[in-house]
C-alpha cells in the first residue's frame, strides 16, 4: 500500500534572487516543479499550500533585530547580507513563505492529512544563525520547524538529519544545549562553514545530542548508507523521535559543482529508505524533508525524483546492493568505529 506524500511548492519561491550567476538560483526549483508535472510523477502527490511564517514563529530561532534587518530589505533591488548571501526585492516574502511552507508540511503530517512530506522551497536555511544570514540562507527553516513541533505540537523529541554537503552550523547552534532535538549531520570537512568537527557533541543538557560525521571528499553511496545504518539508526531508535525532519541537500550528488562527494540518485533513495524505516519504527512514519543545497540542476532533480518515489513506497531501495568490497568494508569499519567511540559515552547502544 502506497503512502500519501505531500508536496509544498509555490512560484513565489522563485522570486527570490541571490545575485547574478549565483548557484542558488530559481532554476533549481523550476526544474523540480517541471519534473513533478510530467509522467511518472504527475498527480501522485497531495499539494500542501504554504503560508508565510509569522514573525513570532521566526522568533522561535531568530533574534528580533535580525528579523527586522531582513524585513528592511523588502522592496530593495539588491542587498548584500554576507559575502555569499544577498536579497532582492521579494526575498523577505519568499523566506517567510519558505519557513511557513515547512510549518505547513509539518502540520499536515502531524494531523494525518499526509503520511510524509517534502517542502520544495527556497531560500534554504540550515546555515542561518540566530542573528545572521550565512551560506545562501536567510531564516533557518528546519530549526524553526523543530521548535514549532515542540512549542505548538507539544513534542518532546525531534530528530533532524542533515545530509547536505555543508555542515548546518545554524541548526547545530540552535539546539547545542537542548536535549529535545537530536541533530545528526554528515558533511564534507574541513569545508564551509568550518564547523561540524567530530568532537562537537553539544553542551549542558544537550551533551550527546549533536552528532557530527565529518567526511573527506569522495564519499559515495556505500559510505553514506553504512553511516546511516550503523550510526544513525541505532541512536535514532534509542532516542525515539516523535518527528523526523531532514535537511535534504543534494550537493552531495557526484557531479555537483560545489561538492566533492559521489552520491548518485540511487544513493539518495537508499538514505531515504533508512529514514523511512526510522520514522516507521518510532513515530508512525512522520517524516518531513526540506530542500537545502544542490547545484547540479539535472542531478538534483533526478535525486529528488528518486526520494519522492521512495517516500510514496512506489519503490523500495535495495540497500544490500551497495555492499562494498572486503578492503573498503574494513576501512569503513575503522572510520565508523572512530565515530562510535566518540558518541558511545552518550549513546550506550553500541556493542
Amino acid at each position: 500500500m502506497s503512502r500519501k506524500t505531500g508536496i509544498v511548492k509555490d512560484a513565489k519561491y522563485m522570486e527570490h534572487g541571490a545575485g547574478f550567476a549565483h548557484p542558488e538560483s530559481p532554476e533549481r526549483l523550476r526544474a523540480i516543479y517541471k519534473m513533478l508535472e510530467l509522467p511518472p510523477m504527475a498527480g501522485k502527490f497531495i499539494p500542501i499550500p504554504p503560508r508565510p511564517a509569522a514573525i513570532d514563529e521566526l522568533a522561535l530561532i531568530h533574534r528580533a533585530a535580525y528579523i527586522d534587518s531582513v524585513a528592511a530589505t523588502a522592496g530593495i533591488p539588491y542587498t548584500s547580507l554576507d559575502p555569499d548571501t544577498a536579497t532582492t526585492a521579494e526575498s523577505f516574502a519568499a523566506a517567510r513563505l519558505a519557513a511557513g511552507g515547512l510549518l505547513s508540511a509539518i502540520d499536515s503530517v502531524v494531523s494525518g492529512a499526509v503520511d510524509n512530506a517534502f517542502a520544495l522551497i527556497r531560500p534554504p536555511g540550515h546555515h542561518a544563525e540566530a542573528n545572521a544570514a550565512m551560506g545562501f540562507c536567510l531564516f533557518n527553516n528546519v530549526a524553526i520547524g523543530a521548535m514549532h513541533a515542540i512549542t505548538k505540537r507539544h513534542m518532546e523529541r525531534v530528530l533532524i538529519v542533515d545530509w547536505d554537503l555543508h555542515h548546518g552550523n545554524g541548526t547545530q547552534h540552535s539546539f547545542y544545549d537542548d536535549n529535545r532535538v537530536l541533530y545528526f549531520s554528515t558533511h564534507q570537512y574541513p569545508y564551509y562553514p568550518g564547523t561540524g568537527a567530530l568532537e562537537e557533541n553539544g553542551r549542558g543538557d544537550g551533551l550527546g545530542f549533536t552528532i557530527n560525521v565529518p567526511l573527506r571528499p569522495g564519499a559515495g553511496n556505500a559510505r553514506y548508507l553504512n553511516i546511516f545504518r550503523k550510526i544513525l539508526q541505532p541512536v535514532a531508535l534509542k532516542f525515539r523521535p516523535e518527528l523526523v525532519l531532514v535537511s535534504a541537500g543534494f550537493d552531495i550528488y557526484k557531479q555537483d559543482p560545489l561538492g566533492g562527494m559521489e552520491v548518485t540518485p540511487e544513493g539518495f533513495a537508499c538514505l531515504t529508505r533508512v529514514l523511512l524505516d526510522i520514522a516507521d519504527a518510532c513515530c508512525g512514519g512522520r517524516l518531513v524533508m526540506t530542500l537545502e543545497g544542490g547545484y547540479h540542476i539535472q542531478g538534483q532533480t533526478e535525486g529528488i525524483k528518486k526520494v519522492l518515489l521512495e517516500m510514496l513506497d512506489e519503490t523500495k531501495a535495495e540497500t544490500e546492493k551497495l555492499i562494498t568490497s572486503a578492503e573498503v568494508e574494513r576501512q569503513e569499519d575503522l572510520f565508523i568505529g572512530r565515530v562510535i567511540d566518540q558518541i558511545r559515552p552518550y549513546w550506550p547502544v553500541f556493542s
